[in-house]
Protein backbone atom coordinates (compact mmCIF):
# COMPACT_ATOMS: atom_id res chain seq x y z
CA UNK A 1 0.00 0.00 0.00
CA UNK A 2 1.32 3.24 -1.24
CA UNK A 3 2.06 6.04 1.66
CA UNK A 4 -0.54 8.84 1.57
CA UNK A 5 -0.56 12.31 2.66
CA UNK A 6 -2.81 13.65 4.25
CA UNK A 7 -2.58 17.73 4.78
CA UNK A 8 -5.24 19.72 7.33
CA UNK A 9 -5.85 23.55 7.15
CA UNK A 10 -6.34 24.78 11.03
CA UNK A 11 -9.21 27.01 10.84
CA UNK A 12 -12.49 25.79 10.57
CA UNK A 13 -11.08 22.63 10.01
CA UNK A 14 -9.26 21.05 13.43
CA UNK A 15 -10.53 23.98 15.62
CA UNK A 16 -12.75 26.86 15.13
CA UNK A 17 -10.32 29.82 15.55
CA UNK A 18 -12.70 31.42 12.69
CA UNK A 19 -15.14 32.80 15.01
CA UNK A 20 -12.29 34.70 17.09
CA UNK A 21 -11.58 36.09 13.53
CA UNK A 22 -14.80 37.23 13.33
CA UNK A 23 -14.87 39.08 16.45
CA UNK A 24 -11.78 40.84 15.70
CA UNK A 25 -12.55 41.79 12.32
CA UNK A 26 -15.39 43.49 13.39
CA UNK A 27 -14.12 44.93 16.18
CA UNK A 28 -11.79 46.51 14.06
CA UNK A 29 -14.21 47.48 11.20
CA UNK A 30 -15.95 48.71 13.77
CA UNK A 31 -13.79 50.82 15.16
CA UNK A 32 -13.63 52.92 11.50
CA UNK A 33 -16.65 53.32 11.15
CA UNK A 34 -17.12 50.25 8.58
CA UNK A 35 -19.79 47.42 9.36
CA UNK A 36 -18.87 43.65 9.11
CA UNK A 37 -20.65 40.92 8.49
CA UNK A 38 -20.49 37.20 8.91
CA UNK A 39 -21.33 37.00 5.11
CA UNK A 40 -18.50 39.31 4.55
CA UNK A 41 -15.89 37.35 7.29
CA UNK A 42 -17.03 34.12 5.32
CA UNK A 43 -15.16 35.85 2.27
CA UNK A 44 -12.27 36.10 4.31
CA UNK A 45 -11.69 32.33 5.13
CA UNK A 46 -7.98 31.25 3.78
CA UNK A 47 -7.23 34.92 2.86
CA UNK A 48 -4.05 36.70 4.21
CA UNK A 49 -4.36 39.53 7.38
CA UNK A 50 -3.37 42.09 4.88
CA UNK A 51 -5.76 40.67 1.99
CA UNK A 52 -8.37 40.46 4.41
CA UNK A 53 -8.05 44.18 5.69
CA UNK A 54 -7.63 45.59 1.96
CA UNK A 55 -11.09 44.18 1.50
CA UNK A 56 -12.63 45.31 4.67
CA UNK A 57 -11.30 48.74 3.38
CA UNK A 58 -13.03 48.39 0.51
CA UNK A 59 -16.45 47.26 1.64
CA UNK A 60 -16.02 50.58 3.78
CA UNK A 61 -14.92 52.89 0.72
CA UNK A 62 -12.20 53.72 3.13
CA UNK A 63 -8.13 54.77 2.39
CA UNK A 64 -6.22 55.11 5.18
CA UNK A 65 -2.09 56.07 5.54
CA UNK A 66 0.53 52.90 5.75
CA UNK A 67 0.97 53.72 9.51
CA UNK A 68 -2.76 53.26 10.15
CA UNK A 69 -2.73 50.06 8.44
CA UNK A 70 -0.27 48.51 10.14
CA UNK A 71 -1.58 49.68 13.49
CA UNK A 72 -4.76 48.09 12.45
CA UNK A 73 -3.04 44.98 11.42
CA UNK A 74 -1.37 44.71 14.90
CA UNK A 75 -4.44 45.81 17.11
CA UNK A 76 -6.50 42.70 14.82
CA UNK A 77 -3.95 40.81 15.74
CA UNK A 78 -3.84 41.24 19.18
CA UNK A 79 -7.42 40.78 19.67
CA UNK A 80 -7.47 38.06 18.08
CA UNK A 81 -4.67 36.63 20.19
CA UNK A 82 -5.95 37.27 23.71
CA UNK A 83 -9.53 35.05 22.30
CA UNK A 84 -6.88 32.25 21.53
CA UNK A 85 -4.85 32.25 24.57
CA UNK A 86 -7.78 30.73 26.39
CA UNK A 87 -7.96 27.99 23.97
CA UNK A 88 -7.73 23.97 25.13
CA UNK A 89 -8.08 20.90 23.65
CA UNK A 90 -12.04 21.26 24.00
CA UNK A 91 -11.85 23.51 21.39
CA UNK A 92 -11.33 19.99 18.78
CA UNK A 93 -13.96 19.89 16.77
CA UNK A 94 -16.27 16.99 17.06
CA UNK A 95 -14.64 13.37 15.42
CA UNK A 96 -11.12 15.37 13.98
CA UNK A 97 -9.17 12.99 16.55
CA UNK A 98 -11.01 10.02 15.14
CA UNK A 99 -9.49 10.48 11.75
CA UNK A 100 -6.12 11.23 13.53
CA UNK A 101 -5.54 8.49 15.34
CA UNK A 102 -6.52 6.39 12.58
CA UNK A 103 -4.15 7.75 10.25
CA UNK A 104 -1.48 7.88 12.77
CA UNK A 105 -1.80 4.05 13.75
CA UNK A 106 -2.11 3.41 9.92
CA UNK A 107 1.52 5.26 9.75
CA UNK A 108 0.13 7.51 6.74
CA UNK A 109 1.97 10.94 6.56
CA UNK A 110 0.10 13.95 8.44
CA UNK A 111 0.55 17.60 7.66
CA UNK A 112 -0.56 20.83 8.63
CA UNK A 113 -1.48 23.33 5.35
CA UNK A 114 -2.65 26.61 7.26
CA UNK A 115 -2.54 30.53 6.29
CA UNK A 116 -1.85 31.34 10.15
CA UNK A 117 0.76 32.32 11.84
CA UNK A 118 -0.03 30.93 14.99
CA UNK A 119 -0.92 28.01 13.62
CA UNK A 120 1.78 26.12 15.68
CA UNK A 121 0.68 27.85 19.14
CA UNK A 122 -2.70 27.13 17.91
CA UNK A 123 -1.92 23.14 18.22
CA UNK A 124 -0.07 23.62 21.20
CA UNK A 125 -2.89 25.37 23.45
CA UNK A 126 -4.80 22.21 22.03
CA UNK A 127 -2.14 19.43 22.19
CA UNK A 128 -2.02 18.42 19.02
CA UNK A 129 1.11 19.41 18.24
CA UNK A 130 3.03 16.23 18.34
CA UNK A 131 -0.23 14.77 15.38
CA UNK A 132 1.72 16.48 12.96
CA UNK A 133 4.64 15.59 11.26
CA UNK A 134 4.97 18.49 9.09
CA UNK A 135 3.58 21.92 9.89
CA UNK A 136 3.60 24.99 7.11
CA UNK A 137 2.05 27.78 8.43
CA UNK A 138 1.98 31.66 7.50
CA UNK A 139 5.63 31.83 8.67
CA UNK A 140 6.86 29.57 6.02
CA UNK A 141 5.06 30.76 2.65
CA UNK A 142 5.06 34.01 0.89
CA UNK A 143 1.76 32.84 -1.71
CA UNK A 144 -1.47 32.63 0.21
CA UNK A 145 -3.76 30.66 -0.69
CA UNK A 146 -5.71 29.77 -3.63
CA UNK A 147 -2.05 29.90 -4.22
CA UNK A 148 -1.32 26.01 -3.88
CA UNK A 149 2.37 27.03 -2.20
CA UNK A 150 1.48 25.99 1.39
CA UNK A 151 0.28 22.51 0.47
CA UNK A 152 3.09 21.87 -2.29
CA UNK A 153 5.71 22.43 0.70
CA UNK A 154 3.90 20.05 2.99
CA UNK A 155 3.70 17.74 0.34
CA UNK A 156 7.31 18.14 -0.55
CA UNK A 157 8.54 17.91 3.38
CA UNK A 158 5.85 14.58 3.91
CA UNK A 159 8.23 13.12 0.69
CA UNK A 160 5.30 12.34 -0.77
CA UNK A 161 3.75 13.21 -3.84
CA UNK A 162 0.84 15.48 -4.85
CA UNK A 163 -1.00 13.01 -6.26
CA UNK A 164 -1.38 10.63 -3.27
CA UNK A 165 -2.15 13.74 -1.02
CA UNK A 166 -5.41 14.43 0.47
CA UNK A 167 -6.48 18.23 1.46
CA UNK A 168 -9.04 18.80 4.11
CA UNK A 169 -10.16 22.45 3.84
CA UNK A 170 -13.01 24.98 5.36
CA UNK A 171 -12.48 27.59 2.81
CA UNK A 172 -12.75 28.41 -1.25
CA UNK A 173 -9.30 29.54 -1.32
CA UNK A 174 -7.95 26.51 -0.01
CA UNK A 175 -10.09 23.96 -2.19
CA UNK A 176 -8.67 25.84 -4.91
CA UNK A 177 -5.23 25.65 -3.96
CA UNK A 178 -5.43 21.70 -3.39
CA UNK A 179 -7.01 21.62 -6.94
CA UNK A 180 -4.50 23.42 -8.47
CA UNK A 181 -2.04 21.32 -6.94
CA UNK A 182 -3.41 18.10 -8.14
CA UNK A 183 -4.60 16.76 -4.45
CA UNK A 184 -7.52 15.35 -3.51
CA UNK A 185 -9.87 18.17 -2.00
CA UNK A 186 -12.48 17.57 0.71
CA UNK A 187 -14.06 20.20 1.82
CA UNK A 188 -15.67 20.79 5.39
CA UNK A 189 -18.49 22.89 5.62
CA UNK A 190 -21.16 24.49 3.24
CA UNK A 191 -21.57 22.39 0.17
CA UNK A 192 -23.06 25.44 -1.84
CA UNK A 193 -19.94 27.13 -1.24
CA UNK A 194 -17.36 24.62 -1.29
CA UNK A 195 -18.77 23.09 -4.16
CA UNK A 196 -15.44 22.67 -6.24
CA UNK A 197 -14.36 20.43 -3.61
CA UNK A 198 -14.00 16.30 -4.66
CA UNK A 199 -15.96 15.20 -1.53
CA UNK A 200 -17.85 17.52 0.87
CA UNK A 201 -19.04 17.32 4.32
CA UNK A 202 -20.18 19.79 7.08
CA UNK A 203 -18.38 18.19 10.02
CA UNK A 204 -15.85 15.27 10.76
CA UNK A 205 -18.76 13.57 12.26
CA UNK A 206 -20.11 12.64 8.94
CA UNK A 207 -16.47 11.04 7.65
CA UNK A 208 -16.06 7.58 8.11
CA UNK A 209 -13.49 5.94 8.61
CA UNK A 210 -14.73 3.54 5.84
CA UNK A 211 -14.25 6.42 3.07
CA UNK A 212 -10.52 7.23 4.65
CA UNK A 213 -9.89 3.59 3.65
CA UNK A 214 -11.53 4.43 0.24
CA UNK A 215 -9.46 6.98 -0.41
CA UNK A 216 -6.16 5.27 0.26
CA UNK A 217 -7.14 2.71 -1.90
CA UNK A 218 -7.37 4.86 -4.80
Amino acid sequence: MRKKGFIFDLDGVIVDTAKYHFIAWRNLANSIDIDFTELQNEQLKGVSRVKSLEKILKWGGKEISENQFSNLMQQKNEDYLSHIDKMDNQEILPDVCKVLDFLIKEKHGIALGSASKNARMILEKVNLIHQFEVIVDGNDVTKGKPNPEVFLNAAKELNIHTNNCIVFEDSVAGIQAANTANMISIGIGDATVLHEADYIFNDFTEIEISFIKELIKE
